[in-house]
């Protein structure tokens, strides 16, 4: 297990609205239970008690997938990619792009395993993917970390990556390339990554969807694939795997 040191930034919730929504149709259900309690059986006991019984079953299902929704935005996702940033074997002098970096949850733990090298991130800060994304926040949650000095930020498209050809050592990308509504789009977001990979590079793209079609672009491109998995109940934005995240890794030939 990773020893990563306490954060001191502040890196906002996960598409903030879901939680929300879950924890309001949550009270709204229990507010229906207590009603029909007050209410009483009427004429019919056993229809009473399904129904007292059931609202009380869906209020307590939805605030139980809003607790785990804030418990894998606040803390899971980063235990998570602070043994996903140990598997990759960062040496310290690497240049290491985020794709869709945000408030910089990935990539200032990724900064601080590079003392000699640089951390770019790249993002359109949307607030409807992560509540107060901003590069000023990310700037600022830098030098909390204290690495400022080793981070650089730039907007843009991960369709479109304003980098050059084998640019970077490792890229890295966090429930990002979901975001972007077309399957061609999305293809072409895997494909610009790899574009800009150096040979002997190491790539991790964790997401909640795609994440095959996400490795056969990726082969597509020339990559080898050399992991593909469920990355656990610490990762889930809800109760059960299908609301998890999943790891595609890969590494570009030498030649």
């Amino acid at each position: 297990m990773s020893s990563s040191p306490p954060r001191r930034g502040e890196y906002g919730f996960d598409a903030p609205y879901a939680p929300l929504f879950m924890a309001l149709g949550g009270a709204c259900l229990l507010a229906l239970c207590g009603l029909r309690l007050r209410e009483g059986p009427g004429g019919a006991p056993m229809a009473h008690r399904v129904s007292v019984a059931g609202l009380a079953f869906g209020a307590s299902w939805l605030f139980l997938n809003a607790g785990l929704f804030v418990y894998t935005t606040r803390v899971g996702k980063f235990a998570v990619w602070a043994e996903l940033l140990d598997e990759i074997g960062l040496e310290g002098d690497e240049r290491l792009l985020d794709i869709g970096c945000g408030r910089g949850a990935v990539l200032l733990m990724a900064a601080r395993r590079l003392p000699r090298g640089r951390a770019v991130g790249l993002d359109h800060w949307s607030t409807a993917d992560q509540s107060g994304n901003a590069e000023r926040v990310t700037l600022r949650n830098a030098a909390l970390e204290g690495v400022a000095d080793r981070v650089e930020l730039r907007t843009g498209d991960m369709r479109e990556l304003p980098f050059a050809d084998e640019s970077f050592d490792v890229v890295v990308s966090s429930l990002a390339i979901h975001n972007v509504p077309a399957a061609a789009g999305r293809t072409k977001a895997v494909c610009e990554a790899a574009r800009v990979l150096k040979r002997g590079g190491k790539l991790a793209i964790v997401d909640m969807r795609h994440d095959r079609a996400y490795a056969a672009d990726l082969e597509a491109c020339g990559l080898k694939i050399t992991g593909h998995r469920s990355l656990g109940h610490r990762f889930w934005y809800g109760f059960g795997p299908w609301v998890g995240a999943r790891l595609v890794a890969a590494t570009k030939p030498t030649s």
